[in-house]
């Protein structure tokens, strides 16, 4: 993972930079979403309850906040507010319109499981959380199928 966003600056829930060394060896899910869009605001807390949940025996699994925010209060705001303690790229950084355009992210809330290298390993991961995200521990496993 670290070789994907190599040299891209990462923030921690307090807003704290974050060397991208620490995804290497992780799973990681890239989440497009905002705080102005409804359905974003919707799934938002199902994926934190996932993420809660699969961490505790996985840790291993990082998610990282990809945002479509239009302004860097707004971006802070919705991920200190309302989003796990998972990572996020801060706004105006460059990668975050190259990650749109690399995993055609047309319609947000949207959510990849990516490789190291960044192929996809699981395209529509929000839907799936929606639909099978009560029994975290099936859908890991079924993430992990996919990953080897």
């Amino acid at each position: 993972m670290s070789e994907l966003l190599a040299g891209v600056k990462l923030m921690d829930q307090d807003l704290e930079p974050v060397d991208p060394e620490v995804l290497k060896g992780k799973v990681v899910g890239l989440y497009f979403s905002a705080g102005w869009c409804p359905p974003c605001r919707q799934f938002t807390p199902k994926l934190k309850r996932f993420y809660e949940e699969i961490k505790k025996t996985h840790p291993e699994f990082e998610v990282i906040f990809v945002s479509r925010d239009k302004e860097s209060q707004d971006l802070n705001e919705y991920f200190g507010e309302h989003m796990g303690s998972w990572l996020a790229i801060p706004f105006g950084e460059p990668k975050i319109q190259e990650l749109l355009a690399q995993y055609e992210v047309k319609t947000i809330p949207s959510m990849r499981i990516i490789k190291p290298n960044g192929d996809v390993v699981v395209q529509d991961a929000r839907t799936e959380i929606q639909e099978k995200g009560t029994d975290p521990e099936a859908l890991w496993e079924e993430w992990l199928a996919f990953y080897e």
